[in-house]
């Protein structure tokens, strides 16, 4: 419970209509959850206008009314407060609500196109082992300390955002690890947050259902930067060609890290396999558990990051070396008869594929790859052709097949992938829009030792149909797969 002044300190309405000496028990953003007393936020959204459901939650008990509108009828006993813009204030009044959790925590935002997962998780596994007490919001799951709390989005909404920080605060963590997605950014939904550091891990084609032009995407992720205090610290990857133009505006401590530029978190890749790389990071050479290019980036942004954040150099080397990376990306599994390795990856834009692909295809020069590949429903389309296209490049056999097909024919979005495709490329490929049975068809055309890449859903646990969400998981079709082939 909170005095509305209070709430509304850090920002300034347009003007304030009504009861303003109101105390507020909850903050909501969905009418629907409104309780007696609630102050609600009428967002304009890109499914809805929240306007349109103020009578609503006037009738479930609402007092206070954030909008930037006012409605035609204007109650005495109700606070009518008028923004320019509600989306943009809710994380700013959230924050003062739950008392500025993130000014007690040291909370580190990761963005990017690829690699926000791992370098959040590794990090929450970092200091975790380190024995810190520590959050994580991400993608494939949020954790307060060790319990685990689900996750539904990439980040959470502004509300839920301060409200999870608020409880590790009273869980006694001291940091927290978070992915900023470019959605989030432009949202609003991290504002409110006071952040120790950001962290930029590369750009690549994806979101442009979202934001359009590849322009507007590279100056979301800015903003993050942009925002950030003197306090803070900005580690970007140097090697990234947008790498720097992430820093040009910032105020932060501004800090690199790359393995072909110079930068201030140096290092090399001396070996790379399915067991590991062996990495010269600082002149230090250390063996990780992660395998790829790609990780070789995400192991020296969660190095840079931490001695960022006051860790020792080498207990931040000695205690990454032992620690794996997140559900769903890279994950590998062996068939015990025939020996095929089977690969689970979230990769779902171009680059991530390709990042992918190419470590497989180092690690590999005898046998069959068979990638099983699909693109998600209402999504960003131009992708579409250059995924099936790189699938093509970098594999012996492809199953184009459904990722979420959400509202859209499956059909469809496999006709979008081939569009583009040559003859050659079309040999290699076969069309099964059943993801399941994509599976187990990869799983009975491999043969001894070949390895099977199934893309683009990696941790998640469901499928998208027309709205509604089925189970549905890659590690146990494959499991099941590997099961009945080793009979």
């Amino acid at each position: 419970m909170k005095h509305l002044q209070q709430i509304i300190r850090d920002i300034t309405p347009i003007h304030i209509v009504g009861n303003d000496d109101a105390w507020v028990p909850s903050l909501v953003m969905d009418s629907r959850n409104v309780t007696e007393g609630a102050l609600f936020f009428a967002v304009k959204g890109n499914q809805a206008d929240g306007h349109q459901f103020i009578g609503q939650a006037l009738q479930k008990g609402a007092k206070v009314i954030v909008c930037e509108v006012l409605p035609e009828s204007l109650p005495d006993s109700i606070c009518f407060l008028v923004v320019p813009d509600v989306a943009a204030i809710i994380g700013r009044m959230a924050a003062s609500f739950y008392d500025q959790p993130s000014h007690k925590l040291a909370v580190v935002a990761v963005t990017g196109t690829n690699g926000k997962t791992t370098v959040a998780t590794i990090l929450y596994k970092l200091f975790t082992a380190l024995g810190y007490r520590s959050g994580l919001l991400s993608t494939v799951q949020n954790h307060i300390g060790d319990n685990i709390v689900p996750a539904t989005h990439t980040t959470p909404d502004p509300i839920s955002l301060q409200q999870l920080l608020a409880r590790m605060v009273d869980e006694q963590c001291s940091h927290v690890f978070m992915e900023a997605s470019s959605h989030a950014i432009h949202q609003h939904r991290i504002a409110g947050i006071r952040l120790a550091g950001a962290i930029f891990t590369n750009i690549s084609h994806d979101h442009l259902d979202y934001h359009h032009t590849f322009e507007e995407y590279i100056k979301v992720k800015k903003t993050l930067f942009d925002h950030l205090d003197k306090e803070a610290f900005a580690l970007s990857n140097s090697d990234d060609r947008r790498g720097m133009i992430m820093l040009q505006n910032t105020a932060a401590d501004k800090k690199t890290y790359s393995l072909k530029t110079p930068s201030d978190f140096k290092g090399k890749v001396l070996e790379n396999n399915l067991d590991g790389l062996q990495m010269s990071i600082e002149k230090i050479d250390v063996h990780f558990r992660l395998s790829g290019l790609f990780n070789a980036y995400n192991i020296l942004a969660v190095y840079g990051a931490a001695v960022l954040l006051g860790i020792d150099k080498m207990n931040a080397l000695s205690v990454l070396s032992g620690i794996t990376g997140a559900s769903g990306r890279f994950e590998t599994f062996r068939s015990l008869k025939d020996q095929v390795l089977g690969i689970i990856d979230y990769a779902h834009t171009p680059d991530a594929l390709l990042n992918v692909l190419a470590t497989i295809k180092q690690f590999n020069t005898q046998h069959q790859i068979i990638t099983v590949a699909g693109c998600g429903g209402d999504r960003d389309k131009t992708k579409r052709p250059v995924m099936a296209k790189v699938a093509c490049e970098y594999s012996d056999k492809v199953i184009l097949t459904s990722d979420n097909p959400r509202t859209e024919d499956p059909e469809q979005i496999l006709n979008d992938m081939e569009s583009e495709l040559s003859i050659a490329d079309k040999r290699k490929v076969i069309r099964i829009s059943d993801r399941k049975e994509a599976i187990k068809t990869a799983c009975i055309l491999a043969q001894k030792e070949d390895i099977i890449l199934l893309a683009g859903k990696g941790h998640e646990t469901y499928q998208e149909v027309n709205g509604i969400r089925h189970h549905f998981d890659d590690h146990e079709i494959l499991k099941e797969m590997f099961v009945l082939l080793d009979k």
